[in-house]
């Protein structure tokens, strides 16, 4: 499986300060994790997508760029569309949605530049939001949604057609989105391309796929009601790929009466990014909160600004949608879900094409996180989280005397197809 960090940390939304933050933070990054080469998910914002797009010399300069900071670009993050890290993002990451003509405008941008820097012999990967907020959305939405997914297919295959290059696009669940788990988006792909749908309707499953952020994933409970590998399995019995995974790690309360707990967990509130919570019954249930201070019963009513009282009752354990870094393990009584990213990524690896997934490191939320839960440099920090992804995720085979692991050349190219490789 591929290996790359994923730069929706970084603010920069035009070219020159990508160039900048590909110089300052993933060039160091790859020396400090001690890296020949460096995978980075580049987060590609509409306005340098469609810059990009129009301009092979702007294309040719990022590629130098890569190359001379030893930066390889297999896979793009194109679910916000733009403002990402504005003061106050929340709800707006999940617009424009995929019932406007803007967002397959955008996407199909993205695969255009993808594919101009993709290494030779690879494919590349594109993941994007699960639709919408799930509201408002209506049936109409659906069927404009259905429409874009069909020409986007038509546009990867074009793509592929002209540059031979493979781009995949893949369907990122999120919780209070439209698609909000695995469950929601194996359905809804699986009705619209199974072998029986219209050719008018149908979405091609070459090119359209699943990411599954193993933070979402967490925060949903799949582990404690369908199991980890179980839910995986539901994406390919649908005649679905994972077509990539997005290393992440979510906050875990056990015990969300306890006082010391709230105060511990509230300390992760913040004005920026939606933090969604969801509480697990002794039935088996989840109960849902679309953001960490509702769950707690801090956001104020808008009518006497009072706090609303509590929105989960705090009788099972919580799961909070806060990226925390890999290696970090939060200070009791608070835990992070790392086990269900091992055993996601295992089980992906076992899954059809679970080897051609690409795994994306995508903790974002550096700049909010509480002050002493993370006492590193953002470089050092990251450097630290690919040195655990090496470590805890990726696969060791054993390989040829005189061949370094993790290391495969493509045909014809000097580039690697494993992303990464150790420096001596």
């Amino acid at each position: 499986m591929l290996l790359s960090y994923c730069t929706n940390v970084h603010p920069a939304e035009d070219l020159d300060g990508v160039v900048e933050q590909l110089v300052t933070y993933a060039g160091p990054v790859r020396a400090a994790a001690g890296l020949d080469v460096l995978g980075v998910g580049l987060w590609m914002p509409a306005t340098l997508a469609h810059r990009l797009a129009a301009s092979p010399a702007d294309r040719a300069w990022l590629r130098a760029v890569l190359d001379e900071q030893g930066l390889q670009v297999h896979t793009l993050n194109a679910f916000p569309y733009g403002g990402f890290h504005a003061d106050v993002v929340k709800l707006d990451v999940y617009t424009p949605t995929w019932a406007q003509p803007e967002r397959l405008a955008y996407t199909l941008e993205c695969a255009e530049v993808l594919a101009d820097l993709l290494p030779d012999g690879a494919a590349g990967s594109i993941s994007t939001l699960p639709l919408a907020w799930r509201e408002p959305w209506s049936d109409a939405d659906d069927e404009a949604a259905t429409r874009a997914f069909v020409a986007l297919g038509a546009g990867l295959r074009d793509l592929r057609e002209r540059t031979g290059k493979v781009v995949r696009v893949a369907v990122e669940p999120e919780p209070g989105c439209v698609l909000d788990t695995v469950d929601d988006v194996v359905g809804w792909l699986a009705a619209r391309t199974g072998t029986g749908v219209p050719e008018e309707g149908r979405v091609d499953p070459e090119h359209v796929g699943v990411c599954l952020d193993t933070c979402h994933l967490a925060v949903s409970f799949a582990d404690r009601r369908a199991g980890t590998a179980a839910t995986v399995r539901r994406i390919t019995d649908a005649g679905l790929r994972v077509v990539k995974v997005q290393a992440s790690a979510a906050l875990h309360v056990d015990d969300p009466s306890d006082p010391a707990a709230r105060a511990a967990v509230g300390a992760f509130a913040e004005k920026r990014y939606i933090h969604q919570v969801r509480e697990l019954t002794a039935a088996g249930d989840v109960l849902a909160a679309d953001d960490l201070p509702d769950a707690l019963g801090e956001t104020p009513a808008p009518d006497t600004g009072d706090a609303v009282g509590h929105a989960l009752p705090g009788e099972g354990p919580w799961r909070v949608h806060f990226h925390v870094p890999l290696h970090h393990e939060p200070a009791a009584p608070l835990a992070a879900t790392t086990d269900v990213l091992r055993d996601a990524v295992d089980a992906v690896r076992a899954a059809p094409h679970g080897d051609e997934a690409h795994l994306d490191v995508e903790t974002y939320t550096w700049s909010v996180l509480p002050e002493g839960a993370a006492t590193a440099s953002l470089v050092a920090g990251i450097a630290a989280e690919l040195r655990w992804a090496t470590t805890h995720l990726t696969a060791e085979h054993e390989v040829a005397p005189g061949k370094s692991p993790m290391t495969t050349a493509t045909p014809g190219s000097t580039a690697t197809n494993h992303i990464i490789r150790r420096t001596a």
